[in-house]
């Protein structure tokens, strides 16, 4: 028979380790579609020239997801009157 006490002391340990591999769940990065399944994916709808990000927008010709992160995201444009390196050096240092 499991005394009282350590009842309490497994329990209070069990909880600990859910709450831990709970949080570092938190953590992990979500998984997005490869580029190529992304691609065939809008190609199968016939939007090649729509954002990912935002389907009613155009993808913008810089935009050609070459980098991380880019999923044609940039309803101002800025990309149509800034170098894009410069924009993420920009971004980089003032986040």
């Amino acid at each position: 028979v499991i005394s009282h006490c350590s009842w309490i002391a497994m329990f209070t340990r069990a909880s600990i380790i859910a709450a831990l591999v709970a949080t570092a769940s938190a953590f992990t990065a979500p998984t997005l579609p490869t580029m190529g399944a992304r691609k065939s994916a809008v190609s199968s709808m016939q939007m090649q020239d729509k954002s990912y990000a935002m389907p009613f927008l155009s993808r913008p010709p810089a935009l050609d997801g070459s980098m991380a992160g880019d999923v044609g995201f940039d309803p101002l444009g800025f990309t149509n009157y800034f170098d894009l390196k410069w924009l993420r050096e920009a971004e980089l240092k003032h986040g």
